[in-house]
């Protein structure tokens, strides 16, 4: 039926490129006005098409000016000029859709029109990467573009400090990484001052390599912690008897869903050693605990694969990238439990302070969008979860790659020799090869093979990721080899015939341009060593390109499937960029992971109908459809993991959002409503007045049955104050007494504070008049001195500043009131995680009760998430009620007060020593009215700010 329709209406994706023609003519006409304007008119543009939005138009009325403007800053910056396809790409990216574009169709350049269109409305347009060195690169290559047409350009990568990324935020454009983004909102969500905050409101967006973040990495969520007090000898004590247990006898252990089972044999076995009689006894549960994360440590996680050993520490391997990633750790003593297998000193278990998924931190954008060269297998995902199109751009030329069908082998032995085979046949001829592989094992066996053929070659993979560009930037030249591992996000275009650039740098070193500097001085900047070298190179890599076409381009074998479809795609996509002629091959055998857990039966059984020799492959397209179909199984297993997390996370994100809300509330001293934190001061009095009530005076329950004496206990406590409720008739009537009572013990103690703030204010204005009139005198005896010595040091001294500043009671009360609330929202907060982490791990408990744990979890954490919010106010409200507040000492009365007739100054031109009158100390009345009244004399302004300072003096 949906077919059908296509075939009438056209698919959506039709539908989009044809709706985009009218848009490309626009941008075009106007491309013909712009490259007529001189460079200072061209750069005037941006102020113009920021008027015209201040006049009410909006970014879709402007965009055929602005992407014309931008491609022709581009061609006299970078002298690179959008195609047509790269203008599509633009506009599927500023609509909010990801965009699907083939390596090597320039999708850095791409990005450069949407992220300038959107950057001019003044909120900010962030570029999100997959790595700190394509953050750098790109910020500094298409910087030339944006800093010609008068816009700011921000990198945030690791190590960082805040002055400086909050600098890079505030840029027009920011690029950066994934996790330093996501861990900046948390880190911001810790400050204790709007200040120190380094992020502002998350405006625009663009992902690159949309699929490897908010795919491949969803499953992960970004964690920060804090060390945790617990003990690290019972990950050795544990590692220690895992060598003892034996597979299928004492434990079972489940690959497809990586989970790991104690078999009865396996306890008693783990019951002796340890010397318990009983090892599911409740006090031993974190034992158990232990069991488990050891036996997955040295089952499904290995050395080379998922983690490398550097440097003694344990460093994991992203399985997706091949890329490690230092400072990410695995949670729940899992990190620890390699550790310990590893020999490695242990480093402490850590307990969450702060954690989001990259799901729900990316959602945070009011736009959204992607650009990947793989999204239309995830499309259906991207649309459920992120509520973002998939939209696929033509290439700029057609592909002219040849895929092979893939070839099975029955053993891994007999495919790792086709394989070496291949590569020096393909060697021989000159053809350049990329071999992708799976792990750092892997890769390292081949190099290990090939260093005896004594076939030159590069190896990529996590030991070697610093030189990772230049690697990739020369895997096209004449019979290069290169061994990668997962290539997906590299960034680097493989040009065939080398990259005359990368080479030139290595002879004659990175060369820094000006940014804005135009293409056709370039050059002048450049130094003669890397102009000679890249003029040599240059001829160099246009020879053997044409030899590298001649034979056949650049060959692309993978050793095995990957889970995905997507990351086998990003492999083959890395051959025939733009047209080039290129060829992909996929090598199995049946003991690959995916065959053995998916789909090896089937093609077994084929293999052993056809009594194939050994060394012979089966290569049919039904194999590779079979093959298509396990990862599809692979997929939609892995889309329901990130569909459940999210699930959950949903649940606490929506509770993470309400208590960084209430910190920014508080840090900025008032809410959306304008109500200052005296007002919500007051409401938490007023609900925690109320719950304490509820606790021990029910309405549901009868009179006769409520605790007064436990009530007025606990007020007590709560409020440090004594109840009387006794002759109390009715709720109403207690919550009236009590609520009367705790209002006036709140407006008791910031009035003291008041009266001390007015005190120290005045013995600051004093102070202030004594000293400023002791410096006049000082100053005109100094210009009496003859050798002016005096006058100098007069010139030179400057009256404290904190003089100079008044501080209200009110300012005090709500600075003290700041304080606590922030302590209490931290702490609270972190105990709420760990409890919600609690729930979650036992919570699927609840399905053997026929009961919907998801719907469950909901249930208990939002009751979970009120007793934490309770237990915010309540802390604040004690802190309030039972705060004292002292005169400071330089208030105290000093006996025999004098004024000085001058000042005496030191050679450091400061004041040495001053004494002050000190005024007679007094009561402070209540005032007749109250202080937020008018005032009585008429001015309309409050008491307090009024004549209240007046009637306390002569009042005293």
């Amino acid at each position: 039926m949906f077919e059908f329709l296509a075939k009438i209406f056209g698919s959506a994706n039709e539908r989009f490129l044809n709706n985009c023609q009218p848009h490309i003519e626009a941008i075009n006409n106007f491309e013909k006005q712009i490259e007529k304007l001189s460079d200072e008119e061209l750069k005037g543009q941006t102020p113009k098409l920021k008027q015209k939005l201040d006049n009410g138009a909006t970014l879709d009325d402007i965009m055929h000016e602005a992407f014309a403007t931008v491609r022709e800053a581009s061609k006299r910056t970078l002298g690179m000029r959008h195609y047509n396809v790269q203008m599509i790409g633009g506009i599927a990216l500023h609509n909010g859709h990801i965009a699907e574009m083939k390596t090597g169709e320039g999708k850095t350049l791409v990005a450069t029109s949407p992220l300038y269109l959107n950057a001019l409305e003044g909120k900010g347009a962030h570029l999100i990467t997959v790595n700190d060195y394509l953050a750098s690169r790109d910020a500094k290559w298409m910087g030339h573009i944006y800093n010609f047409l008068g816009l700011s350009v921000g990198t945030i990568v690791g190590d960082q400090p805040s002055s400086v990324r909050q600098k890079a935020y505030g840029a027009d454009i920011t690029y950066g990484t994934n996790n330093e983004f996501g861990f900046d909102y948390l880190r911001d969500n810790m400050k204790n001052r709007l200040s120190d905050m380094v992020q502002r409101d998350l405006h625009y967006c663009i992902i690159d390599e949309v699929d490897s973040v908010l795919i491949d990495e969803a499953r992960t969520p970004l964690i920060i912690s804090g060390k945790a007090d617990r003990s690290t000898e019972m990950y050795f004590e544990v590692n220690n008897i895992i060598p003892y247990l034996k597979r299928d006898e004492d434990y079972l252990v489940d690959e497809e869903h990586r989970s790991t089972t104690l078999t009865d044999a396996g306890v008693e076995k783990i019951e002796k050693k340890l010397g318990i009689d009983n090892l599911y006894d409740p006090k031993h549960i974190e034992m158990v605990h232990h069991v488990s994360k050891a036996l997955q440590a040295h089952t499904l996680y290995k050395k080379d694969d998922q983690y490398i050993v550097h440097d003694g520490e344990v460093i994991i391997v992203d399985e997706f990238t091949g890329r490690p990633m230092p400072g990410r750790r695995w949670s729940d003593g899992l990190h620890q439990a390699v550790e310990a297998k590893e020999g490695v000193p242990i480093q402490e278990e850590n307990q969450t302070l702060a954690t989001v998924t990259f799901q729900n931190f990316f959602r945070m954008y009011d736009k959204l969008s992607g650009m990947t060269g793989t999204a239309e297998t995830e499309a259906a995902e991207f649309h459920e979860i992120y509520d973002l199109e998939t939209v696929v751009i033509p290439t700029n030329r057609p592909i002219a790659r040849k895929d092979y069908d893939d070839v099975v082998y029955k053993s891994y032995r007999e495919k790792f020799n086709a394989i070496v085979d291949q590569i020096v046949e393909c060697h021989e001829r000159g053809q350049p090869v990329l071999v992708g592989t799976t792990s750092v094992e892997k890769s390292e066996a081949i190099s290990q093979v090939l260093k005896k053929k004594r076939i030159d070659h590069e190896v990529l993979n996590a030991k070697q990721h610093e030189r990772e560009a230049h690697i990739v930037a020369q895997a096209g030249r004449l019979g290069a080899v290169t061994i990668a591992t997962n290539m997906a996000g590299r960034g680097t275009d493989i040009l065939l015939g080398g990259n005359p650039e990368f080479l030139a740098e290595e002879v004659a070193g990175e060369q820094t341009v000006p940014i804005g500097t135009p293409e056709h001085e370039r050059h002048e900047h450049y130094t003669d060593e890397y102009n000679e070298a890249y003029e040599k190179f240059a001829k160099q890599c246009k020879e053997e390109k044409q030899k590298v076409m001649e034979a056949g381009g650049l060959y692309v074998m993978a050793t095995e499937r990957h889970e995905s479809r997507r990351i086998d795609n990003q492999l083959r996509g890395r051959s025939g960029r733009q047209g080039d002629p290129g060829a992909s091959k996929f090598f199995l055998s049946l003991e690959d992971d995916l065959l053995r857990l998916f789909g090896a039966d089937r093609v077994a059984r084929i293999m052993d109908t056809l009594k194939m020799p050994e060394g012979e492959p089966i290569e049919h397209k039904m194999v590779t459809r079979s093959i298509e179909n396990a990862q599809k199984k692979v997929e939609a297993r892995n889309f329901d993991i990130r569909k459940n997390l999210l699930e959950y996370d949903d649940v606490l994100d929506k509770q993470r959002k309400s208590v960084y809300d209430l910190r920014k509330f508080v840090l900025r001293g008032e809410d959306d409503e304008g109500h200052s934190l005296r007002y919500m001061a007051l409401d938490l009095f007023e609900d925690v007045c109320l719950a304490t009530i509820e606790t021990y005076a029910s309405r549901e329950v009868r009179m006769e049955d409520w605790d007064l004496e436990g009530l007025e206990s606990a007020l007590e406590q709560v409020f440090d104050i004594e109840f009387d409720l006794a002759g109390a008739r009715g709720r109403d009537a207690i919550e009236i007494q009590v609520w009367n009572t705790a209002y006036a013990h709140f407006e008791k103690k910031e009035g003291e504070l008041e009266a001390l703030a007015e005190k120290i204010n005045e013995r600051r204005e004093q102070q202030l008049e004594e000293l400023e009139a002791a410096k006049a005198q000082a100053e005109a005896e100094a210009q009496a001195d003859e050798d002016g010595e005096v006058a100098a040091e007069v010139n030179d001294w400057d009256i404290p500043e904190e003089l100079h500043e008044r501080v209200s009671g009110r300012e005090l009360f709500e600075e003290q009131i700041r304080n606590q609330y922030l302590m209490a929202i931290d702490r609270y907060w972190k105990e709420h995680l760990q409890a919600m982490d609690q729930l979650r791990d036992g919570i699927g408990m609840r399905g053997y009760a026929q009961k919907d744990p998801k719907q469950e979890y909901k249930k208990e954490g939002y009751n979970l998430f009120l007793d934490m919010m309770m237990n915010v106010k309540r802390r604040v409200v004690e802190f309030i009620s039972k705060m004292e507040i002292d005169t400071p000492a330089s208030l105290q009365p000093r006996p025999e007060p004098q004024v000085p007739k001058r000042i005496e100054f030191n050679r450091g031109g400061g004041p040495a020593e001053a004494s002050v009158e000190e005024e007679e100390t007094f009561e402070r009345e209540l005032p007749k009215i109250g202080r937020n009244d008018p005032c009585h004399c008429g001015s309309g302004r409050k008491y307090k700010r009024c004549c209240m300072r007046k009637d306390n003096k002569a009042s005293a």
